[in-house]
């Protein structure tokens, strides 16, 4: 129990599979422990915008600028094409909620396992996809979205 508690207070390294108080259970086929309160997130939210998002993404997760960059390029080239902002609007809302998730690395881990469960197909995916529905809405909020 005492590698459970110190892996949670742990600043940056976390184990997969282990939630904060604010994330729904796992699902039934899993083992998930509990910490004993919330965890920090790596880095605050940032603004919606693409250079605050590029620069979010660089310090948490910087194997995802090219395709960050390949995404706001084909954004603002449908935006252009379109004389809409709704590609612009995606790509925001998209990597925000990336963010979002990616700077807590518990919730991260845990929206990877989950991914993987479904993805092995030898479960009944339902429990995943509602967790995983919880974590995008989660991140969705903090986002401001």
């Amino acid at each position: 129990m005492s590698s459970v508690t110190s892996a949670a207070k742990a600043p940056r390294r976390r184990l997969p599979g282990y939630r904060t108080r604010t994330e729904p259970p796992a699902p039934e086929a899993t083992v998930s422990a509990q910490t004993d309160g919330p965890i920090e997130p790596l880095i605050p939210m940032p603004e919606l915008t693409p250079d605050a998002l590029r620069a979010a993404v660089a310090r948490i997760a910087p194997s995802r600028i090219p395709a960050l960059t390949q995404h706001l390029f084909e954004a603002t080239t449908n935006a252009q094409q379109t004389q809409s902002l709704a590609p612009l609007r995606a790509f925001v809302h998209s990597w925000a909620v990336f963010v979002a998730i990616q700077r807590r690395p518990e919730r991260a881990a845990r929206l990877h396992e989950l991914e993987r469960l479904i993805d092995e197909g030898e479960q009944d995916p339902t429990a995943a996809i509602t967790e995983i529905r919880m974590i995008w809405e989660t991140a969705e909020a903090e986002a401001g979205l």
